[in-house]
């Protein structure tokens, strides 16, 4: 999908993007832009009419926070998914860390052939309703002011395309703040140390950087990527994220 399908809506200070969801013409996503203020219940129906012309018949949020929840709530958006966030301090992590890059496996900087592959294992990893498709996979690289895009490929196994793409992760920084964006690996290749390793390549490059503080966020059932997070001492916030959804009448 072109992010020229991609828009964002202003009204005073209120911004968010809209479009199709994974390529979907009648699934849209609304996702209030970061750095703006939350959004207001007028503004969400104001977003839902344009929408609503643009024959969208349903509404998907990004994962939103509970202050920003709230106009979405009152607009008549209920829960989808639930997601837990988990943080860390760096300077507690690193004197635990053991570096350590599974025989066979490189994690190098992504090159342009590598991104039907890198779509294609998302696929893979994930269930179908938080698959990226073209569009995701932008939102996630630009989200934050600086981002670190790197895959593990595998230089030995001949049955993973010619790339050997088996895992990727996206890494983002915003001032003295880290996250963790995205971490897909291949199912054949899981619990082989290539989450691991993705992961801790981009804790050493927050933390080169001055980063303090670093947040992931990942679903409720999802305890492999919880056990990895938490085994590298992350823990979990009281308080998570939520997908939101609602159906749109024109």
């Amino acid at each position: 999908m072109s992010t020229a399908n991609v828009q964002v809506v202003r009204w005073g200070a209120e911004q968010a993007r809209i479009g199709p969801w994974q390529g979907d013409d009648r699934v849209a996503f609304l996702s209030p832009l970061a750095g703006t203020p939350p959004p207001s219940v007028t503004f969400v129906r104001r977003c839902l009419d344009q929408l609503a012309g643009r024959g969208f018949s349903r509404v998907v949020t990004g994962a939103l926070a509970a202050p920003e929840q709230i106009a979405f709530l009152g607009a008549g958006f209920e829960v989808e998914e639930s997601l837990h966030v988990l943080s860390a301090d760096l300077s507690d992590l690193a004197s635990g860390w053991k570096r350590h890059t599974p025989s066979g496996l490189l994690i190098r900087r992504v090159h342009s052939a590598d991104r039907p592959d890198v779509l294609a294992l998302d696929h893979l990893a994930f269930d179908a309703f938080w698959q990226l498709d073209e569009t995701g996979l932008a939102d996630a690289l630009h989200a934050t002011p600086r981002t670190r895009f790197r895959v593990a490929s595998d230089r030995q196994t001949a049955a993973v395309p010619a790339t050997g793409v088996v895992g990727y992760m996206i890494t983002g920084r915003a001032g003295g703040h880290g996250f963790l964006q995205r971490l897909a690996v291949d199912p054949a290749w899981q619990r082989r140390g290539v989450g691991r390793a993705l992961v801790l390549d981009g804790l050493a490059w927050l933390r080169r950087r001055g980063v303090e503080r670093v947040v992931v966020n990942t679903q409720l059932e999802n305890r492999k990527a919880l056990a990895l997070y938490e085994s590298l001492g992350f823990r979990r916030e009281p308080r998570g994220l939520s997908v939101l959804s609602a159906g749109v009448r024109p």
